[in-house]
C-alpha cells in the first residue's frame, strides 16, 4: 500500500452543527434514515451541593464519523460476494455497487454503523472518502464543509505525525478489532 488515507477530527472545535452530514446526505443523495457520515453527542457528569450552592460538573462534545476505512475492516472480511475492497494505493474502503447483493453482513459486522442499507435499490453503501473529489483534487465535501475546521484529511502518517496516535475517544468502540484509519485529539472531557 502506498499511503493509508484517513480523517482528522479536531473534537474540541466541533460544535454539533451536522454542516458535515447534511453536505455528505446532500452530495450522495441518501434517502430519510441514511447517514455516511453522522455527528453523535456525548454527554454526561453531575452536580455537588456544597451548603447552598450547586456546583455542576457536565459535559457534552460531539464526534463527527463516518467510515474509517480501517486497515483491518472487518466488513471487506464479512462481504460474501467480495463487493468490499480496500484499495491498495490509498487504503480507501469501498463498495462495489455492480457486485453488492445486499445481504447487509457488513451492515451487522462493522463497530461504527458505516454501511447503510438502501431499501430502494437494495443494496448497501458507505463513505468512499468522496473518491471522485480527491480524483478532482479537491478534499472530501465533510471537509470542505466543516465551518469550525474539525476535520481533516490525509496520510495518516503524516495525521498522526502531526496531531498524535490516537484513534478513539469516549463515545466510539475500541480501535483495536478494526484499526481505524483516524486521528482524534480528544476533547478534554473525552479522556
Amino acid at each position: 500500500m502506498a499511503k493509508q488515507l484517513a480523517f482528522y477530527v479536531e473534537q474540541k472545535f466541533c460544535v454539533g452543527c451536522k454542516t458535515c452530514q447534511v453536505a455528505c446526505k446532500d452530495k450522495h443523495d441518501l434517502k430519510a434514515g441514511q447517514l455516511f457520515r453522522r455527528v453523535i453527542e456525548t454527554a454526561g457528569g453531575g452536580f455537588q451541593i456544597k451548603d447552598t450552592t450547586v456546583i455542576p460538573a457536565v459535559y457534552a462534545f460531539w464526534t463527527s464519523i463516518s467510515c474509517n476505512h480501517c486497515r483491518k475492516p472487518v466488513c471487506v472480511n464479512s462481504c460474501p460476494v467480495g463487493a468490499i475492497q480496500k484499495q491498495a494505493a490509498d487504503g480507501i474502503v469501498y463498495i462495489d455497487q455492480d457486485k453488492c447483493v445486499g445481504c447487509r453482513k457488513c451492515v451487522k459486522s462493522c463497530p461504527y454503523g458505516a454501511p447503510q442499507y438502501n431499501k430502494e435499490t437494495r443494496k448497501t453503501g458507505k463513505c468512499d472518502l468522496c473518491r471522485d473529489q480527491l480524483a478532482a483534487g479537491k478534499p472530501p465535501v465533510c471537509v470542505a464543509s466543516c465551518p469550525l475546521r474539525a476535520l481533516d484529511f490525509g496520510p495518516l502518517d503524516e495525521l498522526q505525525h502531526k496531531y498524535g496516535k490516537a484513534n478513539e475517544t469516549k463515545g466510539l468502540p475500541a480501535a483495536g478489532q478494526t484499526q481505524p484509519a483516524l486521528v482524534i485529539v480528544p476533547h478534554r472531557d473525552a479522556l
